[in-house]
């Protein structure tokens, strides 16, 4: 009973120590905990967000949480207790080895605030291991002859725990001829001698088997053994002597394999086989013993692994000088490791926002790195820094903390990203660096309007074209990013005569791209002013505009319109006098044309197609005036009619023709009484004109037929519909005079069976126009009262 109460009592100790945490104080940023050694995953460490001074919803919000050091990570913050946890097996042995205080130091981050704590986390040691000897059996060979009270040095038993829970006594096996002494040395240490009580009878008794054992002072108490075998020899009364007590050797911590570090040397008084001596290394830790070897035959000290300045600057060992009699001697030997720069600097990301906007201002932070060596002395002093011509610095934090912040004002548009390399160099000989880049991406804002390629447009399309037409595609750039560069294009004012804009330009919001939504008329207008906005997507919008100057360009699209002759509109026939004693060269008349074009596309010329007789008269190639060729003779008829062709000089060319009647005569009363004369005769194509006549009334009371049933079902359909304008009737303009709708020509050949007619619209206000027939001579052969015009070409 009394054993279960004291288990339950351990049990409930053991507990409390699990959950035992030390009332925090801020020292340095620093809050401590204690916890015992072996915890298993999930075990409670301490409340950090109690000791935070947080609540539950402010430990998400701020971003708290445990910065990574690429150590073994043995602690976890659960985010949703605010409970420092243990996420791995602490084995204190194995993270610290023999010292006295082992302590962890898991560092919190709070990151809205930038502000790092150290917490001190001290695992104390359990009683979790057994004492336990390096060699399982140990022989001694001691001669009869040895005086009783002589010491024989034990192998101490290697604890991993420290403190109580370490090796605290050794036990022998009872017996009757040995001893056992236990010293503590000045380092804490226990130190067990075998003690020669009795003396030895080898004829009595050969071997002796004795039992050693090492206890803890745990609890419960642990304990290891050794076996013990003494053989009896005969008398061997020198034991050896080394030449120095302690052997102190430095070393550096990069030397190689196999290198020899000191040699040690004891000597023995006895002769022959009795002085001969054999060495080694006792007293050895676990890693030591994977280092260091000692020659048997020579006492050369060398090593057989590697050195590590940072897991051990020194190491204590015990080198055993013992001869063929077992007589013993043992000397301390101190290796001190010098340590070289050996490890460069290792660069950690504490925190990074990879991601800035080009309106951040500066000392804006960019990451938080944690720079820590290995080193000691200068060779573990570090200096950080970046290339010199990027816009950010490295400033120190606190102890191993760099931050890097912006330096100036950003421009993602000049540079949209940077590739910061952050080198951290030892001041070691030589010297050992490290790096690390870092991709820093600047994020846009809509600080710039999009800006066309060019100040202002001037664009040419030439008249007559489709409906439709791409005229040109304007292009703005802008040099933001995402929406903020997305740029929509539209007309925003212009000026065109007596027509509205819309009507007549439009842009593809999209592209830029300028469409003609109408058919362009040099004669009509020559060029349109309007201006083009560009507006990116960015919100609040950013724009610009641009002038656009679209020039029409002429086509040669009209034929000559002669102003003189006028075409007769009152019965007469438009007779010119010369007079019959014109000298050559005389100014009979002039014809004078126009063109609604322009440029080459209105250069005129003139030319003399047809003559009564040829040679009487010429024409002024660009004035259009006729001259008399030569003097008139009496053969010469009295009536000359003359044919002039106009033509313009656009490509392909456009022409009319002007009829002139020039009659000779030197007096008025002479033009009368030949006028009469000709009169006269009867042409004998009158009839076939009359024929013409009565088929050209024929086609045009058809002609009018249809247009009144035409227009007869269009009414009809309009009625049904609700929408006037698709149904009302539409009739093609002229196609002659290009002017008022509702007006027709039809042209009549007279010559080769071709007959064309032409519908003009009404003369003035009267309801009757006029029919006028003509031969391929352009003489006048008849009028007819009518409401058309006919013409014959």
């Amino acid at each position: 009973m009394e054993d279960k109460a004291r288990l339950r009592g351990c049990k409930g100790l053991a507990l409390f120590c699990f959950t035992l945490v030390t009332a925090w104080e801020t020292v340095s940023g620093e809050i401590r905990y204690s916890i015992r050694e072996e915890m298993q995953k999930g075990s409670f460490v301490g409340n950090i967000l109690k000791d935070l001074g947080l609540d539950l919803k402010e430990l998400s919000d701020r971003g708290v949480r445990l910065v990574s050091t690429g150590r073994t990570q043995y602690f976890a913050l659960n985010l949703k207790s605010g409970h420092l946890i243990a996420t791995e097996r602490i084995d204190r042995e194995q993270i610290c080895g023999q010292l006295e205080t082992c302590l962890l130091h898991p560092e919190v981050l709070v990151e809205d605030k930038v502000k790092l704590f150290i917490a001190e986390v001290e695992i104390t040691d359990i009683n979790d291991n057994a004492p336990r000897f390096q060699e399982d059996e140990l022989e001694f060979r001691i001669s009869e002859f040895t005086a009783v009270g002589t010491r024989y040095s034990l192998e101490g038993a290697q604890d991993p725990d420290v403190g109580t829970n370490s090796v605290q006594g050794y036990y022998l096996s009872s017996n009757k001829h040995f001893s056992l002494d236990v010293q503590t040395g000045a380092d804490g240490d226990k130190y067990a001698e075998l003690v020669l009580e009795k003396s030895l009878d080898r004829e009595e008794q050969a071997v002796h088997d004795l039992i050693l054992i090492a206890t803890d002072g745990g609890d419960p108490v642990r304990s290891g053994s050794a076996q013990i075998r003494v053989i009896v020899l005969d008398a061997n009364d020198n034991a050896p002597v080394f030449s120095q007590p302690v052997y102190k050797v430095s070393v550096l911590e990069n030397v190689p394999v196999g290198s020899l570090l000191l040699t040690v040397n004891a000597t023995d008084l006895d002769e022959a086989i009795h002085s001969e001596v054999t060495y080694s290394l006792r007293k050895m830790k676990d890693k030591a013993s994977q280092i260091f070897q000692v020659d048997s035959k020579t006492g050369e000290i060398s090593t057989v692994g590697n050195l590590d300045y940072e897991e051990a600057a020194l190491y204590e060992m015990e080198v055993q000088a013992k001869d063929v009699g077992d007589l013993s001697a043992r000397s301390k030997v101190l290796v001190t490791v010098i340590d070289v720069n050996d490890n460069a600097p290792k660069i950690t990301i504490a925190s990074l926002f990879s991601t800035v906007s080009e309106d951040s201002p500066p000392e804006t932070l960019i990451a938080l790195l944690n720079i820590r060596d290995k080193d000691s002395g200068e060779n573990g002093e570090v200096t950080c820094s970046i290339p010199g011509n990027l816009p950010f610095r490295l400033q120190k934090s606190f102890d191993n903390y760099y931050s890097l912040v912006t330096d100036r004002l950003l421009d993602r548009e000049r540079v949209s990203d940077y590739n910061v390399t952050i080198t951290a160099t030892d001041r070691g000989t030589p010297n050992l660096a490290s790096k690390i880049t870092i991709l820093v991406q600047i994020s846009d804002i809509n600080d710039n309007a999009p800006i066309f390629n060019q100040t202002s447009y001037t664009l040419y399309v030439t008249e007559n074209n489709p409906r439709g037409a791409s005229v040109c595609s304007l292009k703005a750039n802008d040099p933001d990013r995402g929406e903020n560069a997305r740029v929509t294009y539209s007309v925003t004012e212009g000026q065109i005569q007596e027509a509205l804009l819309s009507s007549s330009i439009s842009i593809n919001s999209e592209t830029g791209a300028l469409y003609a939504l109408r058919s362009f008329d040099y004669e009509q207008f020559r060029e349109i002013r309007f201006q083009v906005q560009a507006q990116d997507g960015g919100s609040p919008p950013l724009s610009s505009n641009v002038s656009v100057t679209l020039f029409i360009l002429d086509q040669n699209d009209n034929s000559p319109h002669i102003l003189h002759p006028s075409f007769p509109t009152d019965g007469s026939t438009g007779v010119e006098l010369a007079p019959r004693s014109s000298e050559p060269g005389y100014l009979v008349t002039k014809v004078v044309a126009v063109d609604a074009d322009s440029g080459q596309n209105a250069w005129l010329s003139y030319q003399l197609l047809k003559a009564t007789e040829p040679g009487l008269f010429s024409v002024g190639l660009h004035s259009g005036e006729i001259r008399t060729a030569r003097s008139f003779l009496d053969k010469d008829a009295l009536k000359q009619s003359l044919v002039v062709l106009v033509k313009d000089n656009g490509q392909p060319p456009l022409s009319a023709t002007a009829t002139v009647t020039v009659v000779v005569a030197d007096s008025i009363p002479e033009i009368l009484s030949d006028l009469s004369s000709l009169s006269a005769p009867v042409d004998p194509e009158s009839s076939l004109t009359l024929y013409l006549v009565i088929a050209v009334a024929s086609v045009s009371c058809l002609f009018l037929t249809f247009l009144i049933v035409l227009v007869t079902l269009r009414l009809r359909r309009w009625r049904k519909s609700s929408d006037y304008s698709k149904a009302s009737p539409r009739f093609p303009p002229s196609y002659c005079d290009a002017t008022l709708p509702y007006s027709y020509n039809l042209c009549l050949a007279a010559d080769s069976g071709r007959n064309n007619s032409d519908i003009l619209k009404p003369n003035g206000q009267n309801d009757v126009g006029e029919i006028i027939l003509s031969n391929d001579n352009s003489r006048i052969v008849g009028k007819v009262k009518f409401s058309f015009t006919i013409y014959l070409l």
